[in-house]
């Protein structure tokens, strides 16, 4: 499996209970795509949101995101960590 990071934009407001509300219904169907979406952060003030994913392709990540109504403007492989 390989790691993503995804960046949402436009997110202004944002609060931690949305927050939690969208990456719980990442939670819920991630496994219909192989994915699982080990942590999300967002600042409010910009509006960004980053969500930390393993995943067989980016393109599986998306699928999740655009279902559950908001889809990621960037995914981008974490090939390392350390």
């Amino acid at each position: 499996m390989a790691t993503f990071m995804d960046v949402h934009t436009g997110m202004q407001g944002i609060t931690a209970e949305a927050l939690m509300e969208a990456h719980q219904a990442d939670l819920a169907i991630e496994g219909e795509e192989g994915v699982h979406f080990k942590q999300a952060w967002a600042d409010p003030e910009s509006g960004t949101v980053y969500c930390l994913s393993e995943a067989p392709t980016a393109e599986a990540v998306q699928r999740i995101h655009e279902r559950t109504g908001h889809p990621a403007n960037e995914i981008h492989p974490v090939p390392l960590m350390v």
